[in-house]
């Protein structure tokens, strides 16, 4: 339990910081499922267009420093692969 005020301030910002970084997060995941699920439908313009919208979300998320910089990275490369293979089968 916080005693001083300032580990109660740090107790209150962390809990702050806390619910925002959840919103984000959430959001993220709000797009990638998007992406998913286009992918999973077999439209290659939606998926394409889902990804468009996905990309600056998930940077977005590395500067404000809820996911790391390789995380999102290695996700844009995989999806971006997967929307293309979309492409190829259709």
């Amino acid at each position: 339990m916080a005693n001083t005020p300032q580990s109660k301030k740090r107790a209150r910002q962390s809990e702050a910081r806390y619910a925002v970084n959840k919103a984000r997060r959430s959001r993220i995941r709000t797009f990638l499922r998007k992406v998913e699920e286009a992918i999973a439908s077999g439209d290659q313009t939606a998926a394409a267009e889902a990804l468009k919208n996905a990309q600056p979300e998930l940077a977005r998320g590395v500067t404000k420093g809820v996911l790391h910089k390789n995380t999102v990275a290695r996700k844009m490369s995989r999806l971006t692969a997967r929307v293309k293979a979309v492409a190829a089968k259709a």
